[in-house]
């Protein structure tokens, strides 16, 4: 175990070592290959190390070795293997391995090819120390190096001076919650003596419940949870982040840099189940994250911008489950979620490959005879993400959905508005983009064509899963009562309190109820579906220039003017603040350092004159210095 357990962090840095150090010279198939080969090595042994473990199985702790004591608390360098990890471990380096496999055809003519994918095995790497640490001090090594990567890789077409703008913008952002992370981290050290998970757990017990110190630790690390998972307030970078090639986007916005923040609050249940005042706060911000970015995407025209905004939603769903204390819920929807988003995400990434790097969906149309596997995907991916009976997307979200009306109908409601929202905006997307005709240029007709096999085959893996992958937690429809299969899988992983109430929380729906409740939510899909098609199929209505928008359309394409809102308030500040400092820089201090140096040049050019070799002038000179001694002399006495 201990060998396989290292193994599955070392190949990917590996990777990473040798096409950073060798990759250069190396043709590109070799550098290609050899990053993928490292990643789905890595999901091979989480696979063998996954078939060995059960609902049963206690946590594995491999210590690597002695970090370091201080004030008597050994810190271990070490790897926490148990449900939660390994769950995690597969969908990072199982999705991972199909994104890497999927950019050496969408990447093969790009002269930085190499660095592409030595950045990926990197950023592989990083996520998997986040998720595989035994103590928070790992946790957060991983943390900020998927900070750096996704830096490197969203600013990696760097010659653009926007794109590392938006690199600088989500680097910027992501240091803000991960200041807050860290001052949690050490209050958790100060209070518990520890900062590995099962002794912090252990340890948890002797905090007053929703008491100051417990409301402080759990704040500050849900604020550091907004930065990585993109909430309200710190959530604009995401959409920033298309910069990047369309690879990076599926990776970070699936299955691995956002979904750190939820991994750190399931975590971390054993201190958030103390507090039920941020339980609450991360409802509330999990609600107004969805209801913004569902907002926004219905009138974006960049396809990758539509899908940025509802990873940023759907994060919300998941901050809400978490908000709801179903912890197994929110998994759940973070391993469904990985599955269609990374496919709708090099979906488009293929679209946009079709259309000669055209990403403005009022120029596509018409593109399902011309991409066919790219266009059948897509849709599952659609179906999936839009509540489609059965597939992962529904099951997953029914789960939230139930979880809801068992703490407020009106919860229930509010969920069930923006499940709508999902699906308007999600039909909208791929009409514009599929149906109707081309409206692109004549150029880029020509020019049309179906992705390579190494790009299409990830697409139809990921379908399959996006069909199937909700039958990994069987709907509890089904089995009602059991709730499957994922929530007993993560019960070790949980504490008492933690998994009565979410017990309690998911069996508080009396089965006739859940199946109106689901009948009403399968009756909205087909409704959203039949309207949208014939607003943008049968009316062939068209996406129109954001400036041409009005009311509440305009309201959507500019984003309610957040973006110009924090540009005023707080972009303009610092850069006032930097303009005032190099004022003083200049005004002031470098006056200050002149006028010294010139005082020290003056005072040295009068010693010159002194100093002139003249005896008569050092005679003088000393029977004035002793004249003032003997009258300073006579004076004191």
């Amino acid at each position: 175990m201990e060998n396989l357990v290292y193994a599955i962090v070392l190949l990917p840095l590996l990777g990473f070592l040798i096409n950073g150090l060798f990759g250069k010279n190396l043709p590109k198939i070799v550098v290609g290959s050899l990053a993928t080969a490292m990643v789905f090595g890595s999901f091979c042994i989480a696979v063998s190390i996954f078939m060995g473990f059960n609902s049963e199985s206690q946590p594995v702790i491999v210590k690597a070795f002695e970090w370091f004591r201080v004030n008597g608390v050994q810190i271990n360098f070490g790897f926490q293997i148990d449900q939660l990890s390994l769950m995690m471990v597969m969908i990072i380096t199982g999705i991972g391995s199909l994104i890497h496999l999927y950019s050496i055809g969408y990447m093969s003519h790009d002269k930085g090819f190499y660095k592409f994918f030595t950045y990926l095995n990197l950023f592989i790497f990083s996520m998997l120390l986040l998720v595989m640490g035994s103590n928070y001090l790992i946790l957060f090594i991983g943390w900020e190096g998927v900070g750096l990567c996704s830096y490197l890789l969203i600013g990696f077409w760097y010659t653009n001076e926007e794109y590392g703008k938006a690199a600088r913008k989500a680097f910027i952002m992501n240091r803000i919650g991960d200041l807050a992370l860290l001052i949690g981290i050490f209050m958790i050290a100060s209070q518990t003596n520890a900062v590995d998970y099962l002794t912090v757990a252990q340890n948890a017990g002797k905090f007053e419940l929703d008491g100051t110190v417990i409301i402080f630790i759990t704040a500050s690390l849900f604020i550091g949870a907004t930065g990585k998972s993109a909430q309200v307030p710190l959530y604009t970078w995401l959409p920033d982040a298309m910069a990047g090639p369309t690879p990076v986007s599926a990776l970070i916005h699936a299955a691995t840099m956002v979904t750190a923040g939820i991994y750190l609050v399931v975590r971390s249940n054993f201190l958030f189940t103390l507090a039920p005042t941020v339980q609450g706060g991360i409802l509330f911000i999990g609600f107004l994250t969805a209801a913004l970015a569902g907002f926004y995407a219905l009138r974006q025209n960049d396809i990758k911008k539509v899908l940025a905004y509802s990873t940023v939603s759907q994060l919300g769903f998941m901050f809400i489950a978490l908000g709801l204390g179903a912890y197994t819920t929110a998994m759940f929807h973070v391993m469904t979620h990985a599955f269609f988003k990374a496919l709708l995400f090099l979906g488009a990434g293929s679209v946009i490959h079709a259309m000669s790097n055209e990403q403005d969906m009022r120029f596509m149309g018409g593109l399902k005879k011309y991409i066919p596997i790219t266009h059948a995907t897509f849709l599952i991916g659609t179906l999936a993400i839009s509540g489609f009976p059965l597939l992962s997307g529904m099951i997953s979200k029914d789960e939230i959905l139930v979880a809801a009306f068992a703490k407020n109908p009106i919860y229930w409601v509010m969920l069930f508005i923006l499940a709508a929202i999902t699906a308007t905006y999600m039909f909208r997307l791929y009409y514009l983009t599929f149906h109707g005709e081309f409206r692109g240029t004549e150029d880029q007709k020509h020019h049309l064509h179906e992705s390579p096999s190494n790009m299409t085959l990830p697409l139809i893996v990921l379908a399959i899963f996006s069909v199937l992958g909700g039958l990994i937690n069987l709907p509890h429809f089904i089995g009602h009562g059991h709730y499957a299969k994922l929530m007993e899988w993560l019960k070790p992983v949980l504490t008492e309190e933690s998994f009565k109430q979410m017990e309690a929380t998911l069996s508080g729906v009396p089965f006739g109820t859940e199946m109106i409740l689901l009948g009403a939510t399968v009756l909205m899909f087909f409704c959203v579906w039949f309207i949208v098609k014939n607003t943008y199929v049968n009316k062939k209505k068209q996406a129109l220039p954001e400036e041409q928008y009005t009311g509440w359309e305009k309201l959507s394409a500019k984003k309610l003017y957040v973006d110009e809102l924090y540009n005023a308030l707080i972009v303009k500040t610092v850069e006032g603040l930097g303009r005032g400092g190099k004022m003083f820089d200049k005004g002031i201090l470098d006056r200050f350092v002149d006028f010294v140096g010139e005082g020290a040049e003056d005072s040295g050019k009068a010693m010159k004159r002194i100093q002139n070799g003249n005896v008569e002038t050092y005679i003088l000179i000393m029977s004035l210095a002793v004249g003032i001694i003997l009258i300073v002399n006579f004076i004191l006495q």
